[in-house]
């Protein structure tokens, strides 16, 4: 009985110590994993530019992003990954600020002559922060490079 009570208590004191670090390791995680889906959908809309060979713009609201082709006054783009208004969400407490209006061309750059409504420069930073803290950066080159810093 005694050696049942010790291995208790061994276990009640791993688990005191190792639920904050797992708690910590959660919300970062949470926190790169809508990073990295920011930088898929942003990526997709380059590929899709791409793929339709003509400007789509991206547009950001606090929490998702729409695609639009030709202008950023266009209608919607529906397809795969959206909602019927042809909007794609990042998970609940998670928000979304920063540039807006970011356009890639059917080369996946910068388009010339620029659409009404574009950013002048491709080049931007959307930021993703958790409602409960900590943010982390999306950074689109001019080139239409995107990464997460």
């Amino acid at each position: 009985m005694t050696e049942l009570l010790v291995v208790i208590a061994v276990i009640a004191i791993i688990a005191a110590v190792s639920i904050p670090t797992l708690w910590t390791y959660y919300r970062s995680a949470a926190l790169r994993s809508a990073a990295e889906r920011t930088v898929s959908l942003l990526n997709n809309a380059r590929q899709l530019a791409i793929r339709l060979n003509t400007t789509v713009c991206v547009t950001v609201d606090a929490t998702g992003i729409q695609y639009h082709q030709g202008t950023c006054g266009a209608a919607a783009y529906t397809g795969p990954g959206t909602d019927s208004a042809g909007y794609m969400k990042l998970d609940t407490g998670m928000t979304l600020s920063g540039t807006n209006n970011l356009c890639f061309s059917y080369l996946g750059s910068v388009p010339n002559p620029l659409p009404a409504g574009c950013n002048s420069t491709l080049a931007g930073t959307i930021t993703v922060t958790r409602a409960q803290g900590g943010s982390m950066d999306v950074i689109i080159a001019s080139t239409g490079r995107v990464r997460i810093q």
